[in-house]
């Protein structure tokens, strides 16, 4: 007999630290060993590294990463910032690789690249959501049951 498993949802708040988009790779890596989807780590963990390293490097305030298994069989690595400007690379056509001889920006080219698909929520009410943005990635797992 097949058993069903909702959909789940983990986000974890982390400071302005250096050491925050680490915490963030390990606890995702837990997640998905938790629910059976240690495969999909090596991808999920390349998007969630880039989009956390972005938030840290970009921003001053603190940010959020937000794990959410949907229908069917994919998993949304998001990742909340208190800056409401959307990055290059996240704003529409913004798809082109950057130059060879760029020291940077090559981050979320790649999330692009690795990614089923990618998107931006930008939040400007202060309330309940606190203002900044969202950036997401989804990656795909097989599903066998």
């Amino acid at each position: 007999m097949a058993t069903v498993t909702p959909p789940w949802s983990y986000t974890l708040h982390l400071p302005h630290d250096p050491h925050a988009p680490g915490i963030g790779r390990a606890t995702l890596r837990a997640v998905l060993a938790a629910h059976g989807h240690a495969e999909l780590t090596p991808t999920a963990e390349l998007l969630a590294s880039e989009l956390l390293t972005n938030a840290h490097r970009h921003t001053t305030g603190p940010y959020a990463l937000r794990l959410l298994a949907m229908e069917p069989g994919r998993l949304r690595v998001a990742v909340w910032d208190t800056d409401p400007r959307v990055p290059p690379g996240f704003r529409a056509g913004d798809a082109v690789a950057p130059p060879c001889d760029a020291e940077s920006g090559r981050g979320l080219h790649l999330v692009r690249a690795c990614a089923e698909s990618v998107g931006v929520s930008v939040l400007r009410e202060w309330g309940a959501s606190k203002g900044g943005k969202l950036l997401w990635a989804e990656c795909q797992w097989d599903d066998l049951t």
